[in-house]
């Protein structure tokens, strides 16, 4: 198969597009600065200039490929305004090219985030989606036109915190979350099972225009998290703000369909083997 990723030179995508050219797959990059993708064009990876505000660089980099698996976006940082324009505005003419040029099927990658405060309880693909920040709801509109595009093989993917494999993303929110509730939780996943759904997403047949979501089995809490990284248990100060971030999953749907299960199915199980 060959696949076109964007953001692969960023934490998800980046160690994604490793995982895919180790299991003999042919790999391009949608990079703005090939300087920032030599590790990955090292590797085997093809650079494939061009920028989703950029709509006329797009054709060339999705042409001849048989899948498309998007997972750049702006997150932390972005103004309402620019979480628009590259996640809701950017995946739309990158799905338009697609279309174009008759690529089989199209992979995002969107967030849990998308359900909004669940209080703990588990969100399903069925339970309706409120998300309170820009990022997820820009995340939410790529999906929904995503959803309701015809002629294009659609699988979305909502994905948790993801961590490990060198990955400091645990650390570097640790100040961001420091007045979080300590025994809040919320879904995680390993970046080995980011890569595993997206494998399996790629390779099954149907259902098309499916929304799965991926989580461990297990959703720490957040002085579990903090910990795991020698960090103290955050404060608890600010409950209110915390909420938008108390999300998680029930993964049924992608175990029944696909056969998901996780490799690290706890943090703990990470922790044990070295693989954070």
């Amino acid at each position: 198969m060959d696949i076109l990723i964007t953001g692969a030179t960023g934490k998800v995508g980046s160690r994604l597009a490793i995982r895919l050219k180790d299991r003999g797959q042919t790999v391009r990059a949608l990079v703005r600065d090939p300087a920032r993708a030599a590790t990955l064009e090292a590797a085997g990876v093809t650079l494939a200039r061009g920028d989703l505000l950029v709509p006329d660089t797009l054709a060339a980099a999705v042409r001849g490929v048989d899948a498309v698996v998007h997972c750049a976006a702006f997150f932390r940082g972005a103004t309402p305004e620019q979480a628009h324009a590259v996640n809701d505005v950017g995946t739309r003419r990158l799905a338009e090219a697609a279309h174009d040029a008759g690529v089989a099927r199209f992979v995002f990658t969107s967030t849990g985030l998308c359900y909004g405060p669940t209080g703990g309880r588990p969100a399903t693909e069925d339970d309706a989606s409120a998300p309170v920040d820009a990022y997820p709801l820009s995340k939410l509109a790529a999906e929904r036109m995503l959803l309701a595009t015809d002629g294009l093989d659609v699988r979305i993917l909502r994905l948790p915190f993801v961590y490990g494999d060198g990955d400091p993303h645990i650390a570097d929110v640790v100040p961001m979350l420091r007045a979080f509730p300590p025994g809040m939780r919320m879904s995680i996943g390993h970046h080995a099972d980011v890569a595993q759904a997206v494998m399996r997403v790629l390779e099954a047949p149907s259902p098309a225009h499916r929304l799965y979501n991926v989580a461990d089995d297990e959703a720490p809490d957040l002085a579990t998290l903090f910990a795991s990284v020698g960090a103290p248990p955050p404060d608890g100060s600010d409950a209110a703000r915390a909420a938008a971030f108390e999300v998680v999953m029930d993964t049924r749907r992608i175990r029944e369909d696909l056969g998901f299960a996780p490799q690290y199915p706890r943090l703990a199980d990470a922790v044990a083997v070295g693989a954070m």
